[in-house]
């Protein structure tokens, strides 16, 4: 076999395996949705328990989280700072009943995704007197390992720039 016929085997054996067809891609938008909506299911099963290690196994378990809460202070920066709210919420507020989630809209794109909802929560005082607390929520998330987690959330509440309060019960 001459030079040239053994350079030309050469290079069909290196080419056989590539291809200019590139692999197909799976489109995962669909189960990805459906985690996080079942993260988000988990959430208000959490809240209503009023389990904080359930709620804090929802965000992302490190000093990256960041979370913008409706009540000061103006963030939360860390997985361990945020649990200490989610602890004071639930202890300071004995009478709160529950939760709902409504208006869930996820956009995924890859292993980052966003989610906006309304959520309301009631509350009952000593005296009986219940309170609605409606916010709108944006939760950003990051898939890691495989498994969507909370990286990063804002919670608002609308507010009457009239009366230079707050819209607590979204109205």
């Amino acid at each position: 076999m001459n030079l040239r016929a053994l350079l030309f085997a050469a290079m069909v054996t290196m080419y056989a395996g590539c291809s200019s067809t590139p692999a197909p891609v799976v489109n995962t938008t669909a189960q990805d949705e459906a985690a996080i909506k079942a993260l988000e299911d988990r959430f208000v099963a959490a809240f209503d328990a009023k389990d904080v290690n359930e709620i804090m196994a929802l965000y992302t378990p490190s000093d990256d989280l960041v979370v913008f809460d409706a009540t000061p202070p103006l963030q939360y920066k860390g997985w361990a700072a945020y649990k200490k709210d989610w602890e004071g919420v639930f202890a300071g507020s004995p009478g709160l009943t529950g939760i709902t989630l409504t208006d869930l809209d996820i956009t995924v794109g890859g292993d980052v995704a966003y989610s906006r909802s309304i959520q309301t929560s009631t509350s009952t005082d000593k005296s009986g007197k219940k309170s609605v607390f409606v916010a709108r929520v944006t939760d950003g998330y990051r898939k890691i390992n495989g498994v969507w987690l909370i990286s990063h959330e804002h919670v608002s509440v609308p507010v009457d720039l009239s009366k230079m309060k707050p819209d607590l019960d979204g109205k």
